[in-house]
């Protein structure tokens, strides 16, 4: 299927009756109309479709479409990806939050929303970022990419509604938009006029005819200031905010809504505003390759593998360890849904860390691990946090992360860099510290000096026991015989669908009773509990009492105990358990189980933009005020969620909120105040599909991670995500304090260890902002594409409380080369025949970058079942040889250059096959005469009519405005292969968009 092909099929998806819109408006579209996130979301489900379609044709296997609408899920569903169904809505939202961030960042940007005739200025806009989206695909910094993705998205959406694009009589999108310097048509001169005032509310016919007729772009003048102006004779965007529409000319143009003014075209711009979208993310798609732009949209079979590993010379044995249980997870879990997504290794000792090796290669992961040697040793603190922070900045969010050391961190200053990146990402760190910090590599002078490392060794293992608690993870302590046992129990359950629903620790220890509800979709529900000398008794719905001296009966199905850790594997029993322990000493507990039904959520605020609704806050909530949660249900149309409450991780107070439903699996939760200590979050709810009655129905689910209030905000300037090599880049931010003034420690980090400048301190008076600027710079010789995590935090006097801000921030070398590679075909010989299984074709093509560009990074290939083979010659032009059978008689080759410029190059032979092409007077030249038809066919003035071409080569061919007549060819070769289904889909298209004017 060609690329046009393709769009047409976007296009005919994209009806818009029966949208509803959520009561979560982060964005001025209202009113039943489509907002950005439903454009948004629409188009990424029907590209994550195609991608999954054809990777599955390419593997042999059948692919069916889900009933419309498509659903995050039933898209994860069909592309057999079900239990990342929450990762691919995480990322979903992440674009749309981005989208919506830039109303609210960018209010006043004429180019961010295509507004005051600033189309070329948001094309500019557009194609940077479309720039940088790809560089960072191919560094595999996916979180990056897919933020910078939705806010060039929000620029490209507006064109459509706030530009004449649909007024002038198009129906198709403005591909030239997403292309550097092209042409995206004759734009309005400043002086020339462009609309007369409407009559009355009625706009219709407000832009002038001229304009009209000429097809000039224009779009409409935004203003928030009363006293604005505009120049003479130009359209207004109109709407309630706009206060140039009382301006003459009067109105508006903008089809932000039905409401608006020229609302009548709403869905119109909607939908090419769909196609659009999805024309893009086509274009990412290409450049990224499908199965990297499934991990970007964070549709993957398994979660991230991610090892963490000391190679200080002591950790010989736990290497060796780390190494068994890497081919272990490889060889039980290749070729399974639990397969992991991709496989990441930081190792660090002292002073050195990293660097990140990430692969989806199983078998390069291995040959990472096996290349890891212990060498050296010094002082017994490594760089352990400096590992793991490399790892949750580079892992993908949700992941499962595990440290194995055994030495103290000698970098705890960066404590709450971790645990603000833990907050962050959600993801879950596991420590396997062997040796129990012991008395390696330290000198033992005296008593005293003995005692002191005890007291440090102490120290050491409370910071991991607070990280791992943080992030809802184990501290597992082990002597080194025991790490293999104790890696194995922890690694045998990494699915993506993992869920958690409980999760406690008390410090100092103390026996207690906790409840969990167990519903009938949960499956391998297990116990983990961590802490020495911990004792246990479970009670099962049915009333089955088991306690640690009787491991074996009806609930148990297993029960393992390995140094400071307890597993005990349950009967799934639908109902409420009780789970009793028995301790003096520091222990915490967890009870999972895999399951589809799970909630993300992300606490929100009113936003203080001009168009209301919520903005998402990304750091912690404000202590000691009231507070409102956003939460989304994940794997079931059926469940609803009936309570949720904020409950204290190391107690049991609890914070109950206030449930409103908002439709489509949301809720927005209210509370009145936030606990002063760490907390996660509790969600309670019926689900009603195929329950038996002993559950009822009733399930529960709780984050992993914990989380804090703080009386702190910190805000750092995000309006600009990239750094030039060489070049210093000034970030300003501010801190503002809801408590005591005074002077508040600032400090900053990065996961790239860039060189950083910032004040070491800000005075604050209670109430009012202090604002700073810190300064980052890239090497000069910094790839392009390198994603650099960048932590602000502020710290207030006395150490009491923190707050902190997260930038991510992409390198991006200056672009100069915005050509596609050129496809040139060499040769395409056929023995086709009516009996198509035995015979075969075969073809030869030469793939160039131009003279100044940047030479071609690939060529793969998107459709045909054949045999694919590249070489690259001296002059680094690539060779391609492709062989199929005649029963594949089509092929399509993505070649793409080292920046990310695409050409799609299609290839067709069939026998008697009519097509419809348009030619007219050509210019033809180097014609032969080989069993082929066009190559890189342009077309202009041409009328042909019954015209039949025989096996003939044509290359270079320029001709344009072309009127077609049926053409019968016997091999086809171009680089925009036209066919009849494209012509019936463009009617199609245009119908489609009529039928559902009229319906709406």
């Amino acid at each position: 299927m060609t690329k046009l092909a393709v769009l047409c099929f976007l296009l005919l998806q994209t009806g818009v009756e029966g949208f509803k819109i959520s009561n979560i408006v982060f964005n001025h579209f209202n009113g039943g109309s489509l907002i950005h996130e439903v454009i948004t979301e629409r188009a990424i489900l029907n590209v994550t479709l195609q991608v999954c379609r054809a990777l599955a044709l390419s593997e042999g296997k059948t692919f069916s479409f889900p009933p419309q609408p498509f659903s995050a899920g039933a898209v994860a569903a069909a592309c057999d990806a079900s239990k990342s169904t929450k990762s691919f809505i995480d990322t979903i939202e992440r674009i749309q939050k981005s989208n919506h961030q830039v109303d609210k960042d960018y209010v006043l940007s004429p180019s961010h929303h295509c507004d005051d005739e600033s189309i070329a200025a948001g094309q500019f806009l557009i194609t940077l970022g479309l720039t940088a989206v790809k560089a960072s695909n191919k560094q595999q910094n996916f979180v990056l990419a897919t933020s910078i993705l939705g806010e060039i998205l929000h620029t490209l959406q507006d064109f459509y509604s706030h530009t004449n694009w649909v007024e002038i009589g198009n129906t198709f999108p403005n591909s030239n938009l997403i292309k550097t310097n092209a042409d995206v048509g004759k734009i309005a001169d400043i002086t020339r006029p462009t609309c007369r005032s409407c009559d009355g509310k009625d706009c219709r016919n407000n832009i002038l005819e001229d304009i009209l007729k000429e097809q000039i772009l224009t779009s409409g003048y935004f203003s928030l200031n009363p006293f604005s102006t505009k120049p003479a004779g130009k359209c207004s965007h109109g709407g309630s905010f706009d206060r140039t529409k009382g301006i003459e000319p009067t109105g508006g143009i903008n089809k932000d809504s039905i409401d608006s003014e020229h609302g009548h075209l709403h869905n119109q711009a909607a939908n090419l505003a769909i196609a659009a979208t999805s024309e893009l993310l086509e274009d990412v798609r290409s450049a990224a390759g499908d199965k990297a732009f499934l991990q970007m949209m964070g549709l993957f079979k398994g979660r991230a593998l991610c090892f963490c590993v000391d190679t200080t010379g002591s950790m010989g044995d736990d290497i060796d360890a780390v190494r068994t249980v890497t081919s272990s997870i490889i060889d039980s879990k290749v070729g399974t849904e639990d397969e992991p997504s991709i496989y990441i290794l930081i190792p660090f000792n002292d002073p050195e860390f990293g660097p990140l090796l990430q692969t989806t290669d199983p078998e390069v992961f291995k040959s990472y691990i096996n290349s890891l040697t212990p060498n050296g040793g010094g002082d017994a603190p490594e760089m352990s946090l400096s590992g793991l922070q490399l790892a949750l900045t580079g892992a993908p969010p949700n992941s499962e992360i595990f440290v194995f050391t055994d030495a103290a961190a000698k970098d705890e200053h960066l404590k709450n860099t971790v645990l603000a990146l833990i907050e962050q990402t959600k993801s879950v760190v596991n420590f396997m510290i062997t040796d129990v910090f012991g008395l390696r590599r330290r000198r033992q002078a005296d008593n005293n000096q003995q005692q002191q490392s005890v007291r440090m060794s102490r120290a050491g293992g409370q910071l991991y026991r607070d990280l791992a608690q943080a992030s809802g993870g184990q501290a597992v302590e082990v002597t080194k015989g025991q790490l293999l046992e104790a890696i194995n129990i922890l690694t045998e359950s990494t699915s993506s669908s993992l869920v958690s629903l409980l999760q406690a620790s008390r410090n100092p220890g103390k026996s207690e009773n906790f409840t969990f509800v167990v519903d009938d979709t949960v499956k391998n529900l297990t116990i983990y509990i961590t802490g020495t000398s911990v004792d246990f008794s479970l009670i099962s719905p049915s009333g089955v009492i088991q306690n640690i001296a009787n491991t074996t009966g009806s609930s148990i199905i297993s029960y393992q105990s390995v140094g400071n850790l307890q597993t005990v594997q349950l009967q799934t029993e639908g109902g409420l358990w009780e789970l009793q322990i028995l301790s003096t000493s520091p222990y915490s507990v967890k009870v999972v189980g895999e399951s589809p039904i799970d909630f993300l959520f992300k606490f929100i605020k009113e936003s203080d933009s001009p168009f209301g609704g919520f903005d998402v806050i990304d750091n912690r909530p404000t202590a000691g005020g009231n507070a409102s949660l956003l939460v989304t249900l994940i794997g079931s149309d059926v469940a609803t969620v009936s309570e949720v409450m904020l409950v204290e991780s190391s107690g049991s107070g609890q914070v109950n909120g206030t449930v409103e439903a908002q439709g489509g699996g949301t809720f927005i939760i209210h509370f009145d105040r936030i606990p002063s200590v760490e907390f996660v979050v509790l969600a309670k709810g019926q689900n009603n599909n195929g329950v038996s009655r002993a559950s009822s129905g009733i399930f529960q689910r709780q984050s992993a991670t914990s989380l804090r209030a703080s009386g702190l905000t910190v805000t750092a300037d995000d309006l600009n995500t990239v750094l030039e090599p060489g070049t210093p880049r000034s970030v300003s931010f501010s801190v503002m304090t809801t408590g005591e003034g005074g002077s508040f420690t600032i400090r900053a980090t990065n996961d790239q260890g860039f060189t950083l400048s910032f004040p070491s301190s800000l005075q604050l008076d209670p109430g009012i902002s202090a604002n700073g600027t810190m300064s980052i710079t890239a090497p000069a010789d910094t790839p392009s594409g390198t994603g650099v995590t960048l932590t602000i935090e502020a710290v207030a006097p006395g150490g009491a409380d923190s707050n902190y801000d997260v930038l991510r921030l992409t390198v991006l070398s200056k672009v100069t080369d915005f050509t596609p590679p050129v496809c040139q075909l060499l040769s395409l010989q056929s023995n086709c025949s009516d009996n198509c299984s035995r015979s075969t074709w075969e073809l030869s093509v030469q793939v160039t970058d131009a003279a100044n560009g940047t030479d071609v990074d690939s060529v793969s290939l998107r459709e045909g079942s054949g045999t694919l083979n590249i070489s690259t010659a001296a002059d680094k032009t690539t060779l391609v040889s492709y062989v199929a059978s005649c029963c594949s008689p089509d092929v399509q080759l993505v070649a793409v250059d080292q920046v990310g410029n695409v050409e799609i190059c299609s290839y067709s032979v069939r026998a008697n096959v009519t097509q419809a092409l348009t030619t007219s007077p050509v210019t033809t030249s180097n014609v032969t005469t080989s069993p082929v038809t066009t190559s890189n066919v342009t077309t202009s003035n041409v009328t042909t009519s019954n015209v039949t071409t025989s096996p003939v080569t044509t290359s270079n061919v320029t001709t344009s405005n072309v009127t077609t007549s049926p053409v019968t060819t016997a091999v086809t070769a171009s680089s925009t292969r036209v066919d009849f289904s494209v012509s019936l889909c463009f009617g199609f298209s245009v119908l489609s968009f009529l039928l559902h004017s009229l319906r709406l």
